[in-house]
């Protein structure tokens, strides 16, 4: 009774939906308080409505019920019950619903926390919000129903895919479906405002901390997703260039853009027609993700291959929306009011540069991604866009950008002086040279890209840490002056430093993993050694092992260094008799920011165990950067600036006799 309880919750949650769509959206165009007041009421009514569905779906896993559809084909009673609840959004059917249910849930947060929002701008929001909404719930209801029920219930499930069964991909996708899905707060204010025909500072400073939200939660969903990648599957890799990661790194990129260009129209009112086409763009990109991960076009680890009459539907939504959006975009930019004039050397020029920039390196990704798929799909000809393509396309537009970044917090305003900038970046610019003539003198294999990558990934710390001394005056005032402006700084200025020096040091990570690492491939009986970075890895054996639904040969290493022990690392083939697949789970030591890679091979004939070990240097650093860039965005979402957004504007009390006297 209660799956169909939640199965009847999310008819209501679509009606409660519809009403959103369009009362608050009618009362905005008759300024009656009363209808605009129906749409935060109804943003809270929705979410409760799919929370509760959400949650019986949840419950079905939970109790093992059988005669749910969708849990006998995504789970197992002998399941651990961690992965029994990430089981819910496992598939196709709960994961949709998840992603509606973070959808419903920024429509309760903009109704609860935008009180400060003028009212017509807050409804219309509120209503393009339960567009989306409608949408992806008639797709649910019509296409994806996770509550169907089988007449004869089987006694046990086909379990979870057993790749899914782990922490990593527990969490990457809420994770990243709150960047994907909050980048929606951005494209409904950008309708809003076209509606509304408003377009000012204050709507740049009600956009960006949404922006802002969306944008940390999907650098932190990349980044899991990445390292789930780098030591579930055991190939070594970190970033494939696959469509599907494709199609989460365009939205990011995208979103980048859309923060600086935010940023620009809040201090200068520039950039207003830009930055709305690309708050439409940037969802654009995520419907874009969402259509590819589940249409049936691709084939991914990371893809829901399923009926590609479901991918028709998405499509239609895709159509719709983003369709409809450009087509209110063309009527109504042209009578946007431009901004202030800046001068081309000028922390707006910089804002462009960077918008230039990243909106070329995501049209790059976007054609590697569809142009096979496009080929294919109008010539039957298949072909394999990958990294080659993209390292030749994507890495030449990152390192102009990633030299202009530690300029553009030196600027001014309006207008800057490059060469001022310059001159407080003489001591960066020099240990960047240094560090980059270290690398050359000690690397054999591609000096020259070692070099280069490792002094820009440099010169983009140092650059984040002047611009923090400069803003301080440390050098320039006394010491105790300086420490006391360097703690009272905003936040945001931290933020934006501790960002962009993770871009950094995910660089010289990325650098460093691709010219510094080794590969192992040897087959090894028990006793057998092999040397890794420095260090000897001698095989002990296998031994069977039982885990709760699948069975493993597990190998044990014990890894050494000038003949003294210091560490041992396990890594195992699993076999999951449900699904009746493999799988390969890593031994992985950590060693400063280096990790010793251990992953199984097969058994040959000879009864020989083929093992692969990789020593990654400083392969961390990949990770460590992103983490420090969404420490960025949290310390700028502390910015009491951003928390309390653009308060209404006072009525300028009259002016009486008393006052004028």
């Amino acid at each position: 009774m209660i799956t169909e309880l939640g199965h009847y919750a999310l008819i209501l949650a679509l009606a409660t939906a519809l009403v959103q769509s369009l009362v608050p959206l009618i009362g905005a165009q008759r300024n009656d308080a009363g209808m605009m007041a129906v749409g935060p009421m109804a943003a809270n009514l929705s979410f409760v409505l799919v929370a509760f569905s959400f949650l019986t779906l949840t419950y079905a896993y939970v109790i093992s019920d059988f005669s749910v559809l969708n849990v006998v084909e995504n789970s197992h009673s002998m399941k651990p019950m961690l992965y029994k609840i990430t089981g819910v959004w496992g598939n196709h059917e709960g994961s949709m619903l998840l992603w509606v249910l973070i959808l419903v849930l920024f429509s309760a947060l903009v109704a609860n926390f935008g009180r400060n929002l003028p009212d017509k701008l807050r409804a219309n929001v509120l209503s393009a919000q339960a567009w989306i909404t409608v949408a992806f719930l008639l797709f649910i209801l019509l296409t994806s129903n996770p509550f169907m029920r089988l007449a004869n219930p089987p006694a046990e499930g086909n379990d979870l895919n057993p790749i899914l069964q782990d922490l990593g991909l527990a969490i990457h996708p809420p994770l990243l479906y709150l960047g994907y899905v909050g980048f929606s707060i951005s494209f409904s204010f950008a309708i809003a405002a076209l509606i509304e025909g408003r377009l000012d500072a204050a709507w740049a400073r009600w956009v960006r901390p949404w922006t802002l939200v969306a944008w940390t939660f999907l650098t932190a969903g990349i980044s899991m997703g990445s390292y789930w990648a780098y030591y579930e599957l055991g190939w070594g890799g970190w970033w494939f260039w696959d469509p599907v990661e494709n199609a989460s790194f365009m939205p990011w990129l995208a979103g980048t853009a859309l923060l600086h260009s935010a940023l620009v129209m809040e201090k200068r009112e520039a950039l207003k027609v830009w930055t709305v086409l690309l708050s439409i763009l940037t969802f654009s990109f995520s419907l874009l993700g969402t259509f590819l991960v589940r249409s049936g076009v691709l084939t991914s680890v990371h893809a829901f291959a399923t009926d590609p009459a479901r991918g028709v539907f998405i499509l239609g939504i895709l159509a719709v929306f983003i369709g409809g959006a450009f087509a209110l975009f063309g009527l109504r930019a042209t009578a946007l009011r431009t901004g202030g004039l800046f001068a081309p050397i000028s922390r707006e020029g910089a804002l462009v540069l960077n918008n230039l920039f990243l909106t070329t390196a995501t049209a790059t990704v976007l054609v590697g991604t569809l142009y096979p798929l496009l080929l294919e799909a109008t010539t039957g000809t298949k072909i394999s866009v990958g990294a080659p393509f993209f390292n030749l396309t994507f890495g030449p537009l990152m390192i102009p950008l990633m030299i202009a970044v530690p300029f553009g917090p030196l600027l001014a305003w309006k207008r800057g002086d490059l060469m001022g900038a310059t001159q407080r970046l003489y001591a960066a610019i020099g240990i960047s040279i240094l560090v980059g003539l270290v690398v050359m003198a000690f690397t054999t294999d591609e000096p020259v890209l070692a070099a280069a990558g490792m002094a820009i990934g440099a010169f983009v710390i140092l650059g984040a840490l002047t611009d923090l001394v400069n803003r301080s005056g440390a050098g320039r005032l006394p010491a105790a002056t300086a420490w006391a402006r360097f703690k009272g700084l905003p936040r945001s200025a931290f933020g934006t430093a501790f960002a962009h020096a993770g871009l950094g040091i995910t660089m010289i990570g990325v650098v460093a993993a691709s010219v510094y690492s080794t590969e192992h491939v040897s087959a090894m009986n028990a006793g057998d050694t092999v040397e890794a970075g420095g260090y000897t890895v001698r095989f002990e054996g296998l031994r069977d092992v039982q885990g709760p639904n699948y069975t493993a040969k597990s190998g044990l290493f014990v890894i050494s260094r000038g003949g003294a022990e210091v560490a041992r690392v396990t890594s195992a083939k699993r076999f999951y008799p449900a699904r009746q697949m493999p799988t390969t789970e890593a031994g992985i030591r950590t060693f400063g920011a280096s990790q010793l890679y251990v992953a199984l091979g097969d058994m040959e004939s000879n009864g020989k165990l083929v093992v692969r070990v990789w020593w990654k240097s400083w392969v961390t650093f990949i990770w460590y950067g992103t983490v420090l860039m969404m420490i960025g965005g949290a310390l700028s979402l502390s910015d009491r600036r951003l928390r309390i957004g653009a308060p209404r504007k006072a009525a300028r009390p009259a002016r009486t006799a008393e006052a004028v006297a």
